[in-house]
């Protein structure tokens, strides 16, 4: 693999983020290490969401996070263009947000600051979209026991991100690169498991996000996943190739990564 002699050290830490990935993946009886991880990346999911259906009109009703490890998010809208990039958004956020995650890796963007961000969005979308409005509905939407669950992922994430902080700045940064690869191998894993769900002979009728694209225009669920797995690999692709291209101007450009 040819890499930016600066991005070398940044590749080789993705590369054993990646490994470490695999190994908890396959290793029988770490369910304990996994599960955390399994509800940070449900919880940016979800986030996503919600996130966009608030900044494009529609009427976000809840937030959940449930101890299975999915999640959900109640949404209302009037508005075609809003439910359609609102049921878009999360698995391209969860890409997304992985992807930028190595992109501030790349430039080396103070992690500490990084980490700090991170917790206060967390925090933010834990107080209004799965703590605040569910409980100015009364409830009425989202049970009282999927609000205090969810209300305690959210702030055990913001908190377990804030106390990272006190970390060596190398050690923020494996954790950063960590974060990033577990969002983005999660929302293709996810993908693929959307995929045979919705398969034409496989499928089954469980509500998913590429089945309410589906419902919004008309177009097979299948469609829209591999619409999703294509747009997440040139997001994926384009990040990653900014580990090709070297800061300076002034070195030479590419270093084999032994």
């Amino acid at each position: 693999m040819k890499v930016a002699k600066d991005a070398k050290s940044q590749v080789k830490l993705i590369m054993a983020a990646v490994f470490v990935t695999m190994i908890l993946w396959f290793i029988p009886f770490v369910d304990w290490i996994v599960y955390p991880l399994r509800l940070f990346v449900t919880f940016i999911h979800e986030s996503c969401h919600a996130i966009v259906g608030a900044l494009t009109g529609s009427s976000v009703k809840g937030l959940v996070v449930l101890a299975n490890g999915s999640g959900f998010v109640l949404v209302s809208s009037d508005n075609w263009f809003s439910s359609f990039l609102t049921s878009s958004a999360g698995y391209l956020g969860t890409t997304f947000c992985g992807a930028v995650l190595l992109v501030l890796l790349r430039y080396r963007a103070n992690p500490q600051g990084v980490l700090i961000g991170l917790s206060v969005l967390t925090s933010t979308v834990t107080f209004l979209f799965a703590f605040l409005i569910p409980s100015l509905n009364f409830y009425a939407f989202v049970g009282f026991k999927d609000v205090v669950f969810t209300s305690l992922v959210g702030f055990i994430l913001s908190c377990l991100l804030l106390s990272a902080t006190k970390l060596d700045r190398a050690w923020q940064e494996a954790g950063l690169a960590f974060l990033a690869v577990q969002l983005i191998l999660n929302a293709f894993l996810d993908l693929k498991t959307l995929f045979f769900l919705n398969a034409p002979i496989l499928g089954s009728d469980i509500n998913t996000d590429a089945t309410n694209m589906a419902r919004i225009t008309g177009l097979p669920a299948v469609f829209w996943i591999l619409i999703w797995i294509v747009v997440s690999v040139l997001i994926v692709s384009i990040t990653l190739r900014l580990y090709a291209i070297s800061r300076r101007r002034n070195e030479s450009l590419f270093e084999d990564l032994d």
